[in-house]
């Protein structure tokens, strides 16, 4: 019982002033209530689940949305949107692959509905939420040619051509964080080897500053210092030790920077975009990668690529949330209970 976006939807609950958006990520839950400008009025709390299997996540994920239900009169709401990092059948609800949540085939706007009593549910890849919410709302409002590259614990991404969403014959257009880009290279989550993201994902740039302290336990023992076991290092811990000088966390960026670059020069050649909007918590947390990326666009590209404008998209890590109530705002669901 879902569908995700088309470019000509039928308006679903255009009037109504607040919708419920809700971001679904490998460890987390937030939910929010959204305005029509995308503005977010209220949200849960970042709600972290055990990435335990589909039960679990769910009872994480009704807790989190019935905090925000709480807040505005049952009459207030109807379709909740649900921005979820996989692969989505649209007519179904059905999470067909998530990689990083290890989920293949499950049923989760259904199942959500039925926690919910039937409030209809609206699934949504994140990518292509976080792009709707850019190109509707923010960054990329009023452009017809745009790419979304949203570089979080995955990477992914979405285009706008000539006005439309586009999604792919399964529904999965812009997995760009899966085209490879080193020849026989890192393992990826995905049956791939050498994918932009097992290099700039979140999850990958922590995977290789553990292997970097490993290998040189000196050399990595301020990096080490600042987490109180090796497993809790993030990428976030690698990019406040690049901030403080420290020449392994220095290295660990500088190769990312150069395989991004790599990343983005594909996708601006492929999807010849007037705008590539950046987002997610890789942007967020080092703002320096959107020059990296201008620069190699601006440097690398073919004439008619490199002429494309980079900029930070305007929801930043809310940008998925955002899209999820967007797309639950402007699009029915396929079925109704």
């Amino acid at each position: 019982m879902g569908r995700s976006p088309r470019s000509e939807p039928r308006a679903n609950g255009a009037g109504a002033r607040l919708v419920l958006g809700v971001d679904l990520g490998a460890t987390k839950v937030v939910s929010a209530l959204v305005a029509a400008d995308g503005t977010i009025v209220h949200r849960s709390g970042r709600h972290v689940h055990a990435n335990d299997g589909p039960d679990g996540v769910l009872r994480t994920l009704v807790t989190s949305v019935q905090e925000c239900r709480g807040k505005v009169a049952a009459s207030e709401l109807g379709t909740v949107g649900v921005a979820i990092a996989a692969q989505v059948d649209p007519s179904s609800g059905t999470v067909v692959h998530a990689p990083n949540l290890g989920w293949k085939d499950v049923p989760l706007a259904r199942r959500l509905s039925d926690e919910l009593g039937r409030d209809p549910v609206v699934l949504i890849n994140d990518a292509r939420a976080a792009t709707l919410a850019e190109w509707r709302l923010g960054a990329g409002r009023g452009v017809s040619d745009l790419f979304c590259l949203i570089l979080g614990t995955g990477v992914g991404g979405s285009a706008v051509v000539d006005g439309r969403l586009l999604e792919g014959g399964a529904h999965a257009l812009g997995e760009v964080g899966h085209l490879t880009v080193v020849d026989g290279g890192r393992k990826c989550h995905c049956p791939n080897t050498g994918c932009l993201e097992a290099y700039v994902g979140g999850w990958a740039i922590a995977e290789r500053a553990r292997e970097a302290v490993l290998a040189d336990p000196t050399a990595g023992s301020a990096l080490r210092a600042k987490v109180g076991r090796l497993e809790e290092l993030t990428a976030r811990t690698v990019f406040d030790a690049y901030r403080e000088g420290d020449p392994v966390a220095q290295g660990i960026v500088r190769e990312t920077e150069r395989i991004l670059a790599d990343g983005a020069v594909g996708v601006a050649n492929a999807f010849n975009p007037s705008l590539i909007v950046l987002g997610g918590g890789m942007i967020a947390g080092m703002p320096e990668f959107a020059k990296v990326i201008e620069s190699a666009v601006r440097s690398r590209c073919q004439p008619p690529a490199a002429r494309a404008r980079v900029a930070i998209g305007r929801f930043g890590e809310d940008a998925p949330l955002v899209g999820a109530a967007e797309a639950a705002r402007r699009f029915s669901p396929a079925h109704r209970s």
